[in-house]
């Protein structure tokens, strides 16, 4: 008997229909004997709709009450699955945030999960009853409603996981695992079978839209395995356990698999594009110590995200030009803030540009394979793409070059490392 935490997010969820499917999925791992609790995301769209009523009701909306209107949409979702599940005959009960409680802490609509209290969903699922948990929510401090962030059902779900000593995590999607890249940019991008915590984590930070970053960090630091698969399969279809999808596991395991000869360690893992970036150039910076500390340090303060960074060679005349790149959302309040501080930073002028997008390289092969960085330069320059800058870690090398070219560089880049598949993913 094994203890599972199950995850449907919004698409496997969206209407009655959908979650009578889901209800089925559930029962067919229940049935198995093991131990489940699932949590839910809202119906696609049902976040947007909840959205845009606090916008209506109040462009500046308070936080706080902005969670309390956002955190319903879960709720729903919870509830119905569990008045399905019971309909089927199966026990079942929602728990919401406060119920477990799942504490949080840091501020409304981006809270993060402090400590979780599972002893009474415990004792009901050793009972034989399945826990429906609405996800991306939990209890602040002073007991008001908290919402954890855009794709913050993901990391519930690990969290609880974690809270429960889950022998795994499922995340149920509309994709059915974690590819060499999109498959709808590569059609012969590969479904991977095994990845590490690292790799995932950084491929989830570059762009790859199937788990949230967050989500992939809270596991690796809990040791929890996390499974990618679809929940769009067919009735009667035998339950993850054996119709695996992508296992996201420690290194140590890796390593295991490797040496079984299960995976095929590969310089390259995947590769991940964004197109939610823009660059920013600051002209004749003063060439001096403390200069680039005093542009970026009230962007942090002001929590924009800042990633590549270039400071070009100093000029005879003791200036330097800076590059980095923000999120595309975050460019207009960059700017601005830039240019409120001009005069006290001395620099020339602020010059941006929002057409591009960061294309990265991951893999924990990296380690141990040389080249790899420039076989990425060589097959970008053969097909004419110009590298706007460069940034690089242990297991990865992102570059940002122009928007238009995105699809064609992972295209390129897809094959120079060897990821295509024989034949075309379905």
């Amino acid at each position: 008997m094994a203890r599972i935490v199950m995850k449907f997010g919004g698409t496997s969820v969206a209407g009655t229909e959908r979650i009578r499917r889901v209800a089925n999925i559930v029962r067919a791992q229940a049935a198995g004997g093991n131990q489940v609790a699932v949590v839910v995301s809202a119906m696609a769209g049902e976040t947007d709709r909840l959205v845009n009523f606090c916008r209506e009701a109040n462009p500046l909306y308070d936080p706080a009450e902005y969670d309390v209107v956002v955190a319903s949409g879960e709720q729903v979702t919870a509830g119905l699955l569990a008045l399905t599940l019971q309909s089927m005959g199966s026990k079942a009960r929602s728990w919401l945030g406060w119920q477990l409680p799942v504490k949080t802490f840091s501020s409304h609509s981006n809270a993060r999960v402090g400590e979780i209290y599972a002893d009474r969903l415990l004792e009901s699922m050793e009972e034989g009853e399945i826990a429906i948990i609405p996800g991306f929510q939990g209890v602040s401090e002073d007991s008001r409603i908290t919402t954890m962030g855009r794709g913050g059902s993901d990391t519930s779900a690990v969290a609880v996981a974690a809270a429960l000593g889950a022998d795994r995590c499922d995340i149920y999607t509309d994709v059915d695992g974690v590819y060499t890249t999109d498959p709808r940019i590569v059609a012969r991008a590969r479904k991977i079978k095994y990845i590490a915590f690292e790799e995932m984590l950084e491929l989830a930070s570059v762009g790859a839209k199937v788990l949230q970053t967050r989500s992939v960090s809270l596991a690796m630091k809990n040791e929890v395995r996390v499974q990618v698969l679809s929940s769009f399969v067919e009735d009667g279809s035998p339950p993850a356990d054996t119709l695996p999808g992508t296992m996201i596991v420690s290194e140590l395991e890796m390593g295991k698999l490797l040496e079984e000869g299960k995976v095929e360690r590969q310089s390259v893992t995947g590769i991940a594009h964004d197109k939610n970036e823009a660059r920013v150039v600051l002209t004749r910076v003063p060439d001096k110590p403390g200069a680039v500390a005093e542009i970026f340090a009230p962007l942090g303060e002001a929590g924009i995200n800042v990633d590549m960074i270039i400071q070009n060679v100093g000029r005879d005349k003791g200036e330097t030009d800076v590059t980095f790149t923000v999120p595309q959302n975050e460019l207009a309040r960059a700017q601005a803030m830039l240019e409120d501080k001009q005069d006290a930073l001395g620099f020339g002028r602020v010059i941006t540009d929002s057409k591009v997008a960061k294309i990265s390289v991951v893999g924990m092969g990296m380690k141990s394979h040389a080249g790899v960085a420039a076989t990425m330069f060589k097959a970008l320059a053969e097909r004419g793409i110009n590298v706007q800058a460069i940034s690089t870690s242990e297991i990865k090398v992102s570059v940002l070059i122009d928007e238009d070219e995105t699809e064609l560089a992972v295209r390129v880049l897809h094959t120079a490392y060897g990821l295509d598949a024989e034949e075309p993913a379905t």
